[in-house]
């Protein structure tokens, strides 16, 4: 009866899931327009989301992540670091590999103005020679790396490798609603030779499976979790149907269409996609984009945004990604981005040549319609509709 026991606690610990919640706070572009600083800042800070894939950046002495790229995001999750735990506000992000949090050492009003990390109040805290620097767009946020303790959903992943800054330009970073970034993507992509949280964690034995899973919920504030080690059935329909990664690096797969009205409106030969949670909408190459835009009646607005009539919600068809021959239909709820100011296109477009041809970006507005697992394991994403 004790073995019974017994076996039953280690089963019981093999499953058990790490949940950090997600919950969904006013992007900078809103706080910014609020603000009537929008349309000052885009010429400042020319938008651009291709600068955060494949970057031209020197991987043994530089980190490079392109924070204007992340002006839309709105779901944010709590970490602690160092110890006892100083705690951040980031955005877990599937489409990078670092994590980097502001320090003491910014004196900057956009540092002043968030959680900073100040290592001597830390007993676990070790430096290094490292410097990192972090692009924006016209300039860049310059720090170094340490390592520490960083607590995630209740679990302490030691000797963790992190970016502390030490200047960040007030203009972008004042208003910004997450202190830093915790990136989710392969080691391979990670700057300065660092190792990714999930896989400290992983080499740690801190979790039973080597994936981890995320829910956006739609609507809710609260609700959106990101969980590592496990998979929750309760957060979607059917069956998960498994996407194998055409390279491993980004999570990155293979589309075999996209359609609206059984006809291919882009990537009719197929096309690459990154599943990417620290990206807000759909990003394409140019042509197709402003193909779909024309499509769903979007027109350009002065501070670069296309806006949609909110009439137009009840006449447009689902756009549909195919993908390893399972159809994923995005209605126009989801495509077509609702607020108080109106309503926007959830599409963006972006030019990066990849060798495989054109490359797509499936962020928060496609995440947001099907529950996502990042198999580390076996270099693969699962996809299912949300519950």
């Amino acid at each position: 009866m004790k073995w019974l026991l017994l076996l039953g606690l280690v089963a019981l610990a093999e499953c058990t899931i790490i949940k950090v919640p997600l919950i969904k706070k006013k992007s900078l572009r809103k706080t910014l327009t609020e603000h009537g600083q929008l349309e000052d800042f885009l010429k400042k800070h020319p938008f651009n989301p291709a600068t955060k894939y494949f970057p031209q950046n020197d991987a043994t002495t530089l980190a490079t992540q392109p924070l204007v790229n992340y002006m839309d995001m709105e779901y944010f999750g709590t970490i602690g670091i160092g110890t006892p735990p100083q705690e951040f506000t980031v955005i877990f992000d599937t489409g990078s590999s670092n994590l980097w949090v502001p320090s003491v050492y910014c004196s900057s009003p956009a540092c002043s103005n968030h959680n900073r990390f100040n290592p001597q109040q830390s007993s676990t805290y070790q430096a290094t020679s490292q410097t990192v620097s972090i692009a924006y767009g016209t300039g860049s946020m310059t720090g170094i790396l340490g390592y520490d303790t960083v607590q995630v959903g209740g679990i302490a992943d030691t000797n963790q490798i992190f970016g502390l800054s030490e200047t960040e330009p007030g203009s972008f970073l004042y208003y910004s609603p997450f202190d830093g970034i915790l990136g989710l993507a392969y080691p391979n992509i990670a700057s300065s030779g660092a190792t990714p949280v999930f896989d400290n964690m992983w080499n740690q034995g801190l979790v039973s499976q080597d994936l981890f899973s995320v829910y956006l919920s739609s609507n809710d504030q609260s609700g959106s979790v990101v969980m590592f080690g496990g998979i929750d059935s309760s957060y979607y329909t059917g069956n998960l149907n498994w996407v194998p990664l055409s390279a491993e690096g980004y999570w990155q797969i293979t589309v075999d269409s996209i359609t609206m009205n059984g006809e291919a409106i882009a990537c009719a030969q197929g096309c690459q996609a990154i599943v990417d949670t620290g990206t807000s909408l759909l990003s394409g190459p140019a042509s197709p984009i402003a193909n779909i835009q024309g499509y769903i009646g979007a027109s350009e607005n002065s501070n670069g945004q296309m806006v949609v009539s909110c009439s137009a919600l009840n006449n447009l068809p689902d756009i549909v990604f195919t993908i390893n021959g399972i159809q994923y239909p995005v209605p126009p709820s989801a495509y077509i981005l609702q607020s108080q100011e109106g309503c926007t296109s959830g599409f963006q477009s972006m030019n990066i040549p990849t060798a495989s041809g054109e490359l797509w970006i499936l962020g928060d507005v496609f995440i947001r319609q099907y529950f996502a697992v990042f198999d580390r394991a076996n270099n693969q994403v699962g996809l299912a509709p949300v519950a």
